[in-house]
């Protein structure tokens, strides 16, 4: 969840805005509403998974990033470029899955340079040079093939898994090289995940409480803002404005 709240909350402001300008493009409310249950069938299992994460939060990761913050900003910099770094194997992987050569030649670019002149991924010299990151998963290259993604679920410390991105996140793990860093398997990537969640959590620390202080219900704006977020890293982050909602609709978070 906490990974990308700071992209989807953006995600949601664009989406917002845009749907402002499009108009009436919004889907026919019948039909919206018979898609309703298609769209969480399990709504109420992950209601009670999104409460057992909150507690969570409330409890362990808050506290923590919040004295992860009294880190040095320029340590926490180096240790999120190291994280990145780690990740890139899986994302060239999927890559060339997708057929995405020049995106895939960026990121061996971008693992090399990085590896080598950014003494082991703790800085980050490639985009210096023009090689922006991405990341690429490959619950997204299921859905390049045409792969629904199936019905939403809401797994704690996870976040929202619907079957093809969970199915997608533990294919990743047989690229991901930290798999085979420790005696067991899933060892290392449990390590690096929780890492990597409690750094995230301190960087967004102050939108990820904003959010929720200003949502309605705020499951069903994690739901609705995770959606369009994904859809849009699917599409390599181009929008397409037919398939927003209207404004009004946005309006109304009970029918996301």
């Amino acid at each position: 969840m906490f990974k990308h709240i700071q992209n989807l909350f953006i995600a949601g402001l664009l989406a917002t805005s845009l749907a402002a300008c499009a108009g009436s493009g919004a889907l026919d409310n019948a039909a919206d509403g018979a898609a309703k249950a298609d769209r969480d069938p399990y709504e109420n299992f992950n209601r009670k998974m999104f409460a057992v994460e909150q507690s969570l939060d409330a409890y362990i990761l808050k506290p923590v990033a919040k004295g992860y913050l009294y880190v040095p900003q320029p340590v926490r910099r180096a240790f999120r470029n190291f994280l990145n770094n780690l990740i890139s194997p899986v994302t060239l992987a999927n890559d060339l899955f997708q057929g995405e050569m020049a995106r895939a030649s960026t990121t061996a670019l971008r693992l090399g340079i990085n590896t080598v002149l950014g003494i082991g991924g703790l800085f980050d010299p490639a985009t210096h040079f023009g090689l922006e990151r991405h990341e690429e998963d490959f619950g997204q290259t299921l859905a390049t093939y045409g792969v629904g993604p199936g019905p939403y679920l809401y797994i704690p410390m996870l976040g929202p898994s619907p079957p093809r991105d969970l199915f997608g996140w533990g294919f990743d793990w047989l690229f991901d090289p930290v798999t085979y860093t420790g005696s067991e398997s899933l060892t290392g990537p449990i390590v690096r995940y929780t890492l990597d969640g409690v750094d995230a959590r301190a960087t967004n620390m102050g939108i990820i409480d904003e959010i929720e202080r200003s949502s309605i219900d705020f499951y069903a704006t994690v739901r609705s803002l995770y959606r369009q977020n994904r859809e849009s890293e699917i599409n390599n982050g181009v929008t397409n404005i037919d398939d927003l909602p209207d404004i009004d609709d946005l309006d109304d978070l009970d029918d996301f």
